[in-house]
């Protein structure tokens, strides 16, 4: 798939059909939209908070061009069910749904998984454990990181507390706001319910250039969202060395983003067995929003490659050596 002019890809995904239907998972029904043809490789497209599969709508019309494409509301989010009790939204929950839309849109092959936000998250969380073994081919991380890989990193940094690492930590400390506003029980849902929900979408949109990125559940997304953050706080404290995984992954990290700092996906092969990272001068949704022919290229991109297919200059550009690879001169 080649990078194309936005209004071509505009006219070009004009016509693009969607199919929808419900899937059963965990005590769930899940809202799960599908395009392109089915016989196509699989591409399963995970999104954040406190968005909904709204957020994927330009890059998923972009690979339905090639590729069987699927996105889903998560638990709490858009058409799909919203569980009451925090521990609902624990990440073997998102795993367990992740793993019912998988078996369900594409039962005899494994999918190539692409995550956003929180959808990148429980993405990591998904692929460094045993709930999707066997099932993903690919994973796609876009603005955000792996929570034991977080924790790791954050220790990491406070052992070494060398200019370059106080400055990283200083930078991801000062994106972090959020956490703490959500960590006070009532204080988000109440700034949520007054006035929030209007004022954040239009603060992003002025802020990254974007528009349409969320749906018209946005403040139900963003409340019931929220138990995200409290259902898997604890793993912050595992330590990344229990996190790894031997499915290829490809991270897009935004230069841009104001909430996650590309920094955290520097220093990843200790977990991942072959690692490609690629950079978009973009916000944290301006990454799937403000560029989505070039993201929706590179996650076409790596998906042929895994399937089998060529190795391109710019993966080849982008494949980050392991620890202990030699990289010959000139390579």
């Amino acid at each position: 798939m080649d990078v194309m002019p936005r209004g071509e890809a505009a006219a070009r995904t004009a016509q693009v059909q969607v199919k929808h239907r419900r899937v059963k998972a965990d005590g769930v029904k899940l809202a799960v939209r599908e395009r392109g043809p089915r016989t196509a490789p699989t591409v399963v497209l995970v999104h954040g908070y406190p968005d909904s599969a709204v957020v994927w709508e330009p890059i998923a019309d972009l690979l339905a061009e090639d590729f069987h494409v699927v996105s889903y509301d998560v638990r709490g989010a858009g058409g799909s069910s919203r569980p009451r009790r925090t521990r609902a939204y624990a990440m073997e929950n998102l795993a367990a749904d992740l793993r019912a839309v998988i078996d369900a849109v594409s039962p005899g092959r494994p999918v190539h998984l692409v995550g956003h936000d929180w959808g990148s998250v429980q993405g990591w969380g998904a692929v460094t454990g045993d709930a999707v073994a066997g099932r993903v081919a690919s994973f796609t991380s876009i603005s955000g990181p792996c929570v034991e890989h977080f924790g790791q990193w954050v220790r990491d940094r406070l052992r070494r507390p060398t200019p370059r690492n106080v400055l990283q930590l200083a930078g991801q400390f000062a994106r972090s706001w959020y956490l703490v506003f959500g960590a006070i029980p009532g204080v988000s849902q109440l700034a949520w319910r007054l006035g929030g929900a209007r004022i954040f979408p239009v603060v992003i949109e002025r802020m990254e250039g974007v528009e349409g990125w969320h749906g018209d559940t946005f403040q139900k997304d963003a409340l019931y969202g929220m138990k995200l953050y409290r259902a898997n706080a604890v793993r912050f404290l595992r330590p990344g060395s229990m996190a790894t995984t031997d499915v290829p992954v490809q991270v897009i990290a935004a230069t841009r983003d104001a909430f996650v700092s590309p920094h955290q996906s520097e220093d990843l092969t200790r977990y991942v067995d072959r690692l490609w990272r690629r950079e978009i001068p973009a916000g944290h949704w301006g990454a799937v929003r403000k560029e989505p022919a070039q993201v929706a290229a590179w996650i076409a991109e790596f998906a042929r490659h895994t399937e089998g297919g060529p190795e391109t200059a710019g993966l080849r550009d982008a494949q980050v050596p392991v620890q202990g690879e030699v990289v010959a001169a000139g390579e």
